[in-house]
């Protein structure tokens, strides 16, 4: 059966969606889509096909895009994205999930919605917001945002949520209750005696690998502000792997399809540096053996004056064989590997600062 790859791309302008073939040689574009809104995260829900955008800010306020035809028509709704009178007003939606029976976004300043109806209603998932330590989560250097959303592919009653600044929350019993899981993961810019606190860590991106590893329960990838870390027991320990890397920080991470040893990043500088592609030449990172050891990837990515930054929503991967993975850059170009990231070509550029990545396979 024939199949279309697609890729989603959300850009501080709106919407854009590349259409190519599973050979991943030619692509077109489309676009902007969403009235030109920054769209933080645009995804697809596997199950239904259909295209969802978490978008705003303080101007438009919080809203998500829903198209159910592969981008030619949208619809958008922010009924019920909104906190209690009084409290701080939501700017944004940040992040976007699926699961087998609804969505959750979540949004700035730090919470988390579902939605039960594809998108067109939300209600706040409130546990989170009542857990003790909410009153001392403090805005990262973009915001207090709630960021990535990880559902338990198999419990729909487990979630893990990463907090800018707030550290990474889990809930066992559908987000009526929240435990902090940040044990090992480092605070660098806290007093030494409090560099491993219970919560207030600055979670970059939270990744959850593909099956269980041999032996092990649900293993997770955390790029942090301070580090580098995988955790083979969801979360509730963290160890570093950032050896070998050529910085401790980051912002995007993602995992193989199909390999939970094999994990691919984006090191930048540092954050006081610049925060770009270390000497100014472009690499992607990754590991074939869960964080243990690292290789840089450059073939075909430009090596001389590349100053570019990539955002923690700007770097997938597709589920096709030998697997695909692309990134993002701010300053709008798109690039591409089909062979697990051996070599790489730019394409798309002069898109506007891209904040998400993302695939859809189309079957038929």
């Amino acid at each position: 059966m024939a199949k279309s790859l697609h890729l989603l791309i959300g850009t501080k302008k709106g919407a854009f969606i590349l259409d190519g073939d599973p050979a991943r040689e030619s692509w077109s574009l489309r676009g902007p889509f969403c009235e030109a809104w920054p769209i933080n995260h645009l995804i697809a829900d596997p199950a239904s096909g259909a295209i969802y955008g978490a978008g705003g800010n303080e101007w438009f306020g919080p809203a998500v895009w829903k198209s159910e035809d592969l981008g030619a028509t949208w619809s958008h709704s922010s009924e019920g994205l909104a906190y209690a009178e009084g409290e701080t007003p939501i700017k944004a939606a940040w992040s976007l999930a699926p699961d087998r029976d609804g969505l959750y976004a979540g949004v700035e300043p730090a919470g988390l919605f579902r939605s039960e109806d594809a998108g067109r209603s939300w209600r706040q998932v409130a546990g989170l917001r009542a857990h003790p330590s909410r009153p001392e989560w403090q805005p990262g250097g973009g915001g207090l945002i709630l960021h990535h959303v990880l559902p338990h592919p198999e419990d729909p009653r487990q979630i893990w949520v990463a907090i800018s600044t707030g550290g990474v929350f889990h809930s066992a019993d559908g987000g009526e209750t929240w435990e902090p899981r940040n044990k090992g993961t480092r605070n660098d810019f806290s007093p030494e005696d409090q560099r491993y606190p219970e919560y207030g860590q600055c979670v970059h991106s939270l990744v959850m690998a593909p099956g269980r590893a041999p032996g092990r329960t649900e293993r997770l990838y955390q790029q942090n502000h301070c580090g580098m870390y995988r955790s083979d027991d969801g979360g509730r320990s963290w160890d570093s792997i950032e050896a070998g890397l050529p910085s401790t920080f980051g912002f995007p991470a993602v995992a193989h399809p199909r390999d939970p040893e094999t994990l691919y990043l984006v090191p930048l500088n540092g954050d006081a540096q610049g925060r770009f592609m270390p000497e100014g030449r472009t690499a992607v990172w990754r590991s074939r053996d869960g964080g243990a050891s690292w290789q840089d990837l450059r073939a075909g990515l430009p090596q001389e004056n590349a100053f570019l930054g990539v955002l923690r929503q700007a770097l997938a991967t597709d589920p096709l064989e030998p697997a695909g993975i692309y990134f993002g850059t701010t300053s709008g170009a798109l690039f591409a590997s089909a062979d697990e990231g051996e070599t790489w070509t730019c394409i798309a550029q002069h898109l506007p600062a891209i904040s998400s990545v993302e695939t859809l396979l189309v079957e038929g």
